[in-house]
């Protein structure tokens, strides 16, 4: 069964039958912003008992459910994100990582978690260099070196959930959804069949042609041919892993059958993680970063995540009248695009594992510094080359707020599109790839270490006004994580638009692509010609992509209206996503 679905280039989902502008609350129709045009009502879910939004649409359901029953956003979040992991394994598995931010109502309190693994004691610069690499490579055993996360991030979470917000949700019934789908199989996405069919792409045989991998062919090709949208994807070997997880708890992934499992065929072939690696593993709750951006706190996590420059970006745009340049405007995209060129040149000399490096937070987020990286955007001209960016790697966002005010912004990623290729032999866990980000070069602030966590590109963002949660948001893409969160901040809070028609509205990537030597701009085709022929005239590498592209990356939001309690949902027409509430 081929569906052969196209991406809608309107809106994107084939449910957005009606073209409405719904404005916002207390906002006429006709003073709407000019993308309202592309919003149905369908597509801009109010609710006022609950908000899921996440990259598949039965993922959210899934969050959802667990809302109607009485469970927390804390639940929900949970169980969307293991829903997520067996639906969208091109983005996210149990043998990925995740990053929290999670607000309590009742205290008040904005707390992050850090469910990141270490690299293996056996990953050393030392060994990289006996097999004659320069690089740690992207694809295959050997570039599963760190420890997956993501379970300890279930874990710890609900462990919160049960002490702090008093949960009466148990955890087995958090996997209920995930575990049916891995069991008797879901309706392969558009998302989903898309990168399936890039990574049998057998013209590039070093960084895709997955299926050179015999157990990724098993579980994720069909007749030695890629997944295609309709078709149904089964995954029993997962759906035993997630039940013995919710079975005996997740204990069972570091230090029982699970881990054991995965370190025997990590073994057999030459694998970097050991028994002891998985026993140590720890998720980390850790103390949120924040900047003010326009009297709203705009919070993020700390290093290893890039969240500090997620936080530059505004701490800069802060000394810039973003209003007056006007939504869309070739100054808006050369303001942010600088912005960004300044927040990276900082991540790139100073994030790592702040266990091994120390980082100067404090002045990096100060206003001062703010300031003078402001004085040195010239806004006639773009900043001359920087180096090279590391192509983007691919995640997934979700947010969640309850009845009660809790709220979570969640990330979770196997970094590259479906990892390291490596599904661990009988666990059906597909293995991440993001110890390739590691450089073996010893005077790289993230080179390699045993025990060390890298620089990740994952942060999840949340938004707070008077102390209280008003944008929860985030979104996947990697070195455009910063950069959208960016535009959705610009566009909701000094523009005034709806959260959908902020993450609608074109995009922009300032970076580079897999095999591009040197960074470019990347605008979406619905960027006006006019605005497009500026941005070149002041010396910015232009490339026009497709409109809704996912080089954009899948973005979300929910706002919340504090006034009368409504939360609005947002999700990306660029994925599977869907917004809902109740």
């Amino acid at each position: 069964m081929n569906l052969s679905v196209k991406r809608a280039t309107a809106f994107g989902a084939a449910a957005l039958c009606a073209v409405l502008c719904f404005p916002r609350p207390g906002v006429a129709a006709m003073e709407s912003p000019s993308y309202c045009a592309t919003i149905s009502q369908s597509s801009n879910p109010l609710a006022t008992h609950g908000m899921v939004t996440s990259p598949n649409y039965l993922a959210t359901q899934a969050g959802l459910d667990i809302l109607r029953r009485g469970g927390n956003a804390v639940d929900a979040a949970i169980a969307t994100a293991v829903t997520l992991a067996v639906v969208y394994p091109q983005m996210c598995t149990p043998g990925g990582d995740n990053f929290w931010l999670i607000y309590n109502a009742k205290t008040g309190e904005l707390k992050g978690l850090n469910a990141s693994g270490r690299a293996g004691s056996k990953a050393t610069m030392e060994f990289y260099a006996s097999k004659d690499l320069k690089a740690i490579p992207s694809r295959g055993y050997l570039a599963a070196n760190t420890v997956p996360g993501a379970v300890s991030g279930w874990d710890e979470a609900y462990r919160y959930s049960h002490s702090a917000l008093k949960t009466s949700m148990p955890w087995k019934e958090l996997f209920a959804s995930a575990v049916e789908y891995a069991e008797n199989g879901f309706p392969v996405s558009t998302s989903l069949a898309h990168w399936s069919a890039v990574n049998a792409d057998t013209s590039d045989k070093e960084f895709r042609a997955l299926q050179r991998f015999p157990e990724f062919a098993r579980v994720f090709m069909k007749n030695d041919a890629p997944l295609a949208a309709g078709d149904i994807l089964r995954q029993p070997d997962l759906a035993a892993t997630l039940s013995t997880i919710a079975e005996k708890g997740a204990g069972e992934f570091y230090t029982g059958s699970i881990a054991k499992k995965i370190v025997a065929d990590l073994e057999k072939h030459g694998g970097m993680l050991t028994l002891e690696d998985f026993a140590s593993h720890k998720a980390d709750w850790v103390q949120p970063i924040s900047v003010n951006y326009r009297g709203l706190t705009a919070c993020n996590l700390p290093p290893n995540t890039q969240g500090m420059a997620s936080l530059e970006i505004l701490n800069i745009l802060n000394n810039f009248n973003i209003k007056d340049m006007g939504e869309g405007s070739a100054d808006y995209y050369h303001a942010i695009i600088e912005a960004t060129k300044e927040a990276f040149l900082d991540r790139d000399t100073y994030l790592s594992d702040p266990a091994f490096v120390s980082i100067p937070l404090d002045r990096l987020l100060s206003e001062e510094h703010g300031k003078a990286q402001a004085e040195r955007i010239n806004m006639a001209k773009a900043a001359g080359p920087k180096a090279p960016l590391a192509p983007k790697g691919d995640t997934i966002w979700l947010g969640v707020v309850d009845k009660d005010g809790n709220a979570v912004s969640l990330i979770q990623s196997i970094y590259h599109d479906f990892g390291s290729g490596i599904v661990a032999e009988g666990t059906g866990v597909l293995l991440q790839n993001r110890g390739s980000f590691f450089s073996l070069d010893p005077k790289h602030v993230n080179h390699l270490e045993p025990g060390k966590r890298t620089m990740h590109t994952l942060n999840p963002a949340m938004l707070l006004k008077d102390g209280k949660p008003y944008l929860v948001y985030g979104t996947m893409g990697g070195e455009g994580q910063p950069q959208t969160q960016a535009a959705i901040v610009t566009r909701v809070v000094d523009f005034g638009m709806a959260p959908q028609e902020a993450i609608t509205a074109p995009r922009w990537l300032y970076g580079r692509t897999w095999g591009a030597a040197s960074n470019d701009v990347k605008l979406e085709g619905r960027i006006p010609a006019d605005v497009v022929e500026e941005l070149k005239r002041r010396g910015h590498p232009v490339k026009v992509v497709e409109d809704f592209t996912d080089t954009m990356g899948h973005a979300g939001a929910i706002l919340v209206h504090a006034e009368n309690g409504v939360l609005q949902g947002a999700t990306d027409p660029r994925g599977d996503g869907l917004a809902a509430g109740y």
